[in-house]
């Protein structure tokens, strides 16, 4: 592996280790204010700021220029953040922390297989193949066995 690589491997192995911590910090916040749609409006206001200043740290201020001019359906990854923010907010609660990250897991993984397949999104195109698919299945199966309840 060259150094770029385990860079961005431990980067995404990071940001992995965060998802799990911001639907637990989310949702306890939505079930202590009683509202998991204002805990993340809290988490998107919190968000944005810090985005915002990363931005302006590196220099980026030429680049909300051109935000305007983007085709509108690349905003929908902002709906799409606030749908699994939301969700995974009110649905931890009730169905269990880690029945719903598995679940988003599982989602992951088969989106992934079918974007990188495609190519959807401007995404590199990975064909699936027989090693690739029998990975995703023992991914999934892995999943399923993971939150299977204890016999």
């Amino acid at each position: 592996m060259t150094p770029e690589t385990v860079k961005y491997a431990a980067l995404m192995l990071a940001a992995g280790i965060g998802v799990p911590i911001l639907a637990a910090l989310n949702a306890q916040m939505g079930a202590r204010i009683g509202s998991p749609a204002l805990a993340g409006a809290a988490m998107f206001a919190i968000a944005l700021v810090v985005a915002m200043a990363f931005g302006a740290a590196m220099g980026e201020g030429q680049a909300a220029r051109r935000i305007p001019a983007q085709p509108r359906y690349l905003f929908l990854a902002g709906v799409l953040i606030a749908f699994y923010l939301l969700s995974i907010s009110w649905v931890a609660p009730r169905f269990g922390l880690g029945n719903a990250v598995m679940f988003v897991l599982l989602g992951q993984v088969i989106a992934f297989g079918v974007i990188d397949h495609f190519g959807f999104f401007a995404a590199r195109v990975r064909p699936l193949d027989f090693t690739r698919a029998l990975g995703l299945v023992l991914m999934a199966g892995g999943v399923i066995l993971a939150v299977r309840p204890p016999t």
